[in-house]
């Protein structure tokens, strides 16, 4: 497991590193290497929270290229011209949209972006859980008892949104009772987040 510290603010819902894990790893090689990419031109997909738009400011910020964060709620036709200057000027372009699929109405677009390099951020392993619960606590200046990722990782379903959600949960509960984030707080964050856990069973 490794991390990229995130050189700007990264705003106080996200976690102010990037956790390197299963899920993102191919995708992160990717964008450290943009001469490498077809037409110069790349496309992340992923789920909700999963940190897109973190490595797209990444990606900027080191100087790769240029970063088009929500793609897909964009004009087709000004991307187009987009992709087109990426081929002039030879400045590597990431072009980031939610989801596991991005379904492009102008048959130009469709085939350029066809021929680019595809990247997608899939769900993480238990270490990245792990980890992302640790990178999100940290950010919030949360103290987790020793124990919370055992805990935790095996009963969360494997999505970056719900690990958000569960340690925002646990921070609350945690504040609200004026107490430390210990067991039985991570058990109520929990049962918040992915409902009781009996129920979970059945």
């Amino acid at each position: 497991m490794s991390q990229i510290a995130l050189p700007l603010d990264s705003g106080d819902a996200a976690p102010s590193r990037i956790v390197v894990g299963a899920g993102n790893r191919r995708a992160v090689d990717a964008l450290s290497q943009p001469h490498d990419w077809p037409f110069r031109t790349a496309v992340l997909l992923g789920p909700p929270r999963s940190g897109k738009s973190l490595l797209a400011r990444w990606f900027e910020a080191q100087g790769h290229g240029e970063a088009i964060d929500g793609a897909q709620d964009l004009d087709e036709t000004q991307l187009f011209h987009r992709w087109n200057r990426a081929q002039e000027d030879g400045h590597p372009l990431l072009l980031v949209a939610d989801g596991d699929a991005w379904e492009i109405a102008l048959p130009d677009l469709a085939s350029r972006l066809g021929g680019s390099l595809q990247l997608a951020i899939t769900a993480p392993d238990d270490a990245m859980v792990a980890e992302l619960i640790a990178a999100h606590a940290e950010q919030r200046r949360l103290a987790l008892a020793d124990g919370a990722a055992h805990y935790l990782v095996p009963r969360l379903t494997r999505s970056y949104a719900a690990i958000e959600r569960v340690v925002a949960e646990i921070d609350r509960i945690s504040l609200e009772r004026k107490a430390p984030a210990t067991l039985s707080i991570w058990r109520d964050a929990l049962d918040a987040v992915e409902g009781p856990e009996q129920a979970r069973l059945l």
